[in-house]
């Protein structure tokens, strides 16, 4: 674990958790991609690079989750490098307490005040094009969260982020957190057609074909639709629907699952009454969702 991993003539990877990209622009100079969970990552990602003697340019957060930024403020602090993140993810990385929030959907209360889901603050400033090495493309992959991207590199290696869940994720639960899975949908088809040497997902392996990860994952995503088409049926209110899918696909419901799933959930109901497979009614002061 923390491994620093080749891939390429001036690409590499910190093997993590959430994989950390690491790029060399020059014989000395690096930039990273994404910071990993917390300070105690960022001090592994600098002894990395110190013992190459590299000298950290900037950071690249592909999105705003926690387990990608929060190395960030650590990093900042000791080699005052840079930070890029894009759109939403940039004012969530600066303003981390939104993402706690967002998830619960008013004041987070102190069990979800955590490094799990809020990451220190950092000065991210936002992401454009000119912003990036030279050679190097930025691929937009929303779905998973807000405005993620991904980056092609000069060595022509993408690193994509959270835009798959490995085959392993999948089975053992069932569905994994989106943003917006109408969106993810588009973007799992959008990796299908780039053309790159390799492909690094943060969370599965690294790999030359992306397609067949790709399809596991527009599966699990189909798979969830129709779980919840199945469950509305008949009318359900929200928390009905919830217990289902936990029942449905063997999960167990804790406090960051509940905000997890939760708010995937209510993507999904929202992507679904959108497309018109689910109506909305009121019954006894409830909320329920049924199949049209």
């Amino acid at each position: 674990m923390y491994e620093l991993i080749q891939v390429s003539d001036h690409d590499y990877y910190i093997d993590c958790p959430a994989k950390i990209g690491v790029v060399r622009i020059s014989d000395s100079d690096v930039v990273i991609i994404d910071s990993g969970s917390d300070k105690d990552t960022g001090k592994k990602v600098l002894k990395a690079l110190d013992e190459h003697a590299w000298h950290l340019v900037s950071i690249f957060n592909t999105h705003s989750h926690a387990d990608h930024i929060g190395g960030n403020k650590l990093i900042e602090e000791r080699t005052g490098c840079s930070i890029y993140a894009n759109g939403l993810e940039q004012v969530y990385t600066v303003n981390p307490v939104l993402e706690s929030m967002g998830l619960y959907g008013g004041l987070p209360f102190k069990d979800i005040q955590n490094k799990f889901l809020m990451a220190q603050e950092s000065h991210a400033k936002p992401l454009t094009e000119d912003v990036l090495p030279l050679g190097w493309k930025l691929i937009n992959l929303p779905g998973h969260c807000f405005d993620m991207v991904g980056f092609i590199t000069a060595d022509g290696n993408a690193f994509i982020a959270d835009s798959v869940s490995s085959k392993e994720t999948l089975e053992k639960y069932g569905m994994s957190y989106l943003w917006d899975p109408s969106a993810s949908l588009e973007s799992l088809e959008l990796l299908k057609t780039l053309d790159a040497n390799n492909f690094v997902p943060a969370h599965a392996g690294v790999c030359q074909d992306i397609t067949e990860l790709a399809d596991i994952n527009i599966e699990s995503i189909n798979k969830t639709f129709a779980a919840i088409e199945e469950c509305c049926s008949k009318p359900c209110a929200f928390e009905d629907i919830l217990k289902y899918l936990f029942d449905r696909f063997n999960m167990t419901l804790t406090t960051q699952q509940y905000l997890l799933i939760g708010s995937t959930l209510r993507s999904y109901l929202s992507a679904m009454y959108t497309k018109g497979t689910l109506t909305i009614s009121f019954e006894d002061n409830k909320m329920l969702w049924t199949k049209a």
